[in-house]
């Protein structure tokens, strides 16, 4: 059954509900470009300025073509930030679920820690995910691996899409400002780190942030880690865990 808009009754815009007619060799069009080619450079770029600054002329520069040559393996900018989308999608890797000693939370823990690292890694991937309906092959591919990993946590049928929802959201939102504090680091031309200490060093006299740098300072000494990353990872780690452990108490509960 094709999606639907239920405001129009008409099938939402996506790359992959679209049919495309085969490509036709034109004398015109350069050599050695490919859909392929296209997709990867445009993740280049976005990886490198960001998605604000993408364009699709900007694009056209990168290939050493004209923008109308892009227009030839692609519709739409919409098409090709798709297109995009998937092909990072493609970098997690997914549990291997006929291993004779799987466990759901390892599989759970395992997909959680792929999709934190893609959102770091591609920071402009948190706004497209949002932005598009995301049914390419690889997005596809990743949501039946967690669909198929939460059904094996026990809970009921009902439960499942708000398990889902409390682990990837919650991943979703730790990455995304992990990712966009690392942006603004690269853009400043500073370290993590160094970052870090100068935030905490310009704030750490000012009166009214008193309260929370004593609190943070206590927090901090307690859970130990000398990197932004290893603090990061702690935290991670055991927000996760705490994730695992309500499924369980709420898998729990349904059985009493």
């Amino acid at each position: 059954m094709a999606a639907t808009d239920g405001r129009t009754g008409k099938r939402p815009n996506s790359v992959w509900l679209t049919e495309r007619p085969p490509l036709k060799r034109k004398a015109e069009q350069p050599a050695g470009l490919a859909r392929d080619k296209i997709v990867a450079a445009t993740v280049r770029l976005l990886d490198a300025d960001g998605l604000a600054k993408f364009s699709m002329r900007r694009l056209a520069a990168e290939l050493g073509v004209t923008a109308m040559s892009v227009y030839w393996y692609v519709d739409t900018k919409d098409d090709l930030l798709e297109l995009a989308l998937d092909s990072v999608m493609g970098e997690m890797r997914l549990p291997d679920e006929a291993a004779a000693d799987r466990d759901w939370r390892d599989h759970l823990r395992s997909l959680a820690g792929e999709y934190r690292a893609l959102l770091t890694g591609h920071p402009w991937v948190a706004r497209l995910l949002g932005t598009y309906i995301n049914i390419g092959p690889h997005s596809i591919a990743f949501s039946n691996a967690s669909m198929r990993v939460m059904k094996e946590s026990g809970l009921s049928l009902d439960q499942i899409t708000g398990g889902l929802s409390a682990v990837f959201q919650f991943v979703y939102g730790f990455a995304t400002i992990e990712g966009l504090f690392n942006a603004r680091c690269a853009e400043a031309g500073v370290p993590v780190d160094e970052y870090f200490h100068q935030v905490m060093s310009a704030v750490s006299d000012r009166p009214e942030f008193a309260e929370t740098m004593q609190n943070s300072t206590k927090v901090m000494a307690a859970r130990g880690g000398t990197t932004v990353q290893e603090m990061r990872d702690r935290d991670f780690a055991f927000a996760l865990d705490l994730q695992i452990a309500g499924i369980e108490a709420m898998r729990d509960r349904a059985g009493d």
